[in-house]
């Protein structure tokens, strides 16, 4: 029984987190990227690179250098999030998303102004808010929702659309859309 909840825990925010995802994705046209994918799966036996149905491309990067290719992707690039981005990134692509990876990286700060600055519009990101730390991942951090728009903030984004999941006995996710051209996204904001 135990194993049961256990699992729950981590898979509720998950498949919740990608119902978000799924109510958005479809929206956006361009160029875009998944920051730190290493799989791209969305741990329901699909592909992040699917939600997107209406981009032009949809590209990955890795943080290890070891990862890059795994999935056998084109283009796919290295990225190390805790170092500044190449002048090449800065503003290519349409959308950048990035899934459960900012509690693992120790400097934030650097990577979430490389998340903003590889985006010419928008931002979105999934972090853990309420959720037991694994350690064995380097875990670092939790997010409050207030700390999303601040940070976003400090960076020239508006946050657009932002939602938690509420389930008992579950770990709590933020699912957070940020733009650069809000007023572009009014529907989304309503």
């Amino acid at each position: 029984m135990s194993k049961i909840f256990i699992d729950s825990v981590f898979r509720v925010p998950r498949s919740w987190s990608n119902r978000e995802l799924k109510k958005f994705a479809h929206l956006f046209q361009g160029d875009v990227v998944n920051v730190s994918a290493w799989r791209d799966e969305d741990k329901e036996d699909g592909y992040y690179r699917d939600y997107f149905s209406s981009s032009q491309s949809y590209i990955l990067t890795n943080y290890d250098e070891d990862k890059c290719g795994y999935q056998g992707q084109k283009n796919e690039i290295f990225l190390d999030l805790e170092k500044p981005i190449s002048k090449e990134l800065n503003g290519k692509f349409d959308v950048v998303f990035n899934h459960t990876v900012l509690e693992h990286v120790y400097d934030f700060q650097t990577a979430f102004t490389n998340l903003c600055s590889l985006s010419k519009d928008i931002v979105i990101i999934v972090t853990p808010f309420m959720q037991k730390v694994h350690a064995h991942y380097g875990d670092f951090w939790r997010f409050t929702p207030s700390c999303i728009t601040r940070l976003f903030a400090d960076r020239g984004l508006s946050v657009i659309y932002q939602s938690y999941n509420e389930d008992k006995r579950a770990s709590t996710y933020i699912f957070t859309i940020a733009s650069k051209n809000p007023q572009k996204w009014s529907s989304i904001s309503e």
